[in-house]
């Protein structure tokens, strides 16, 4: 069995490059054309490296996943308290209120929201997302609880749960356009449910 020609772009910057059209256009909307034009690619570069359409989005994902679930894990690190990670963390996503990032949202609720329950690799992918933020965020209420930094009448599986559905609202608002003072007062009601 012969194999292909060898790769002569960098495999790393084409998926990032694939996750930015991906980002600001949907799934849906990124049409094969768009993705080579934005990665530099030949349509045969692409299936060679990546497979097809859908695998490309899934390692895109899949890298934006572990590079925010990386960035929340050293912001929980460095937090004196599991309450106070959380207030940075949604305080710190109220003040994108009219940014071109906030007008993006994040590519993991926009793509759980595009695909939802279908029955393919994309949308399991999508699932996947979400579930690894709800744990990340369950592991942080449990180290609340026990410092006591967090209420303990909560159940740290719904209140995790709760907080995902939180940030997803916040994203949204964010990229249609919500005020300030209208995501400064939801962002106070989200982190009213850990005390």
């Amino acid at each position: 069995m012969t194999r292909g020609r060898p790769l002569t772009f960098n495999p790393d910057q084409a998926v990032q490059s694939a996750m930015q059209v991906f980002w600001s256009r949907g799934y849906d909307s990124a049409s094969t054309r768009d993705l080579l034009a934005a990665m530099g690619l030949s349509r045969s570069s692409l299936y060679q490296a990546f497979g097809n359409k859908e695998q490309l989005f899934v390692d895109a994902l899949r890298r934006y996943r572990e590079a925010l679930l990386d960035r929340l894990r050293q912001h929980q690190a460095r937090a004196p308290t599991a309450y106070a990670f959380f207030e940075g963390l949604f305080r710190a996503t109220a003040q994108d209120a009219g940014s071109e990032r906030a007008a993006l949202g994040c590519l993991i609720f926009n793509s759980a929201t595009e695909l939802g329950q279908r029955d393919e690799l994309a949308a399991a992918e999508a699932r996947r997302s979400l579930a690894a933020i709800t744990e990340l965020f369950q592991a942080a209420v449990e180290r609340g609880q026990a410092e006591g930094s967090i209420a303990l009448h909560q159940d740290p599986e719904v209140l995790a749960t709760y907080l995902t559905m939180g940030m997803a609202g916040l994203r949204t608002l964010l990229k249609s356009g919500a005020d300030r003072h209208q995501i400064d007062a939801a962002t106070t009601l989200i982190l009213r449910a850990l005390r």
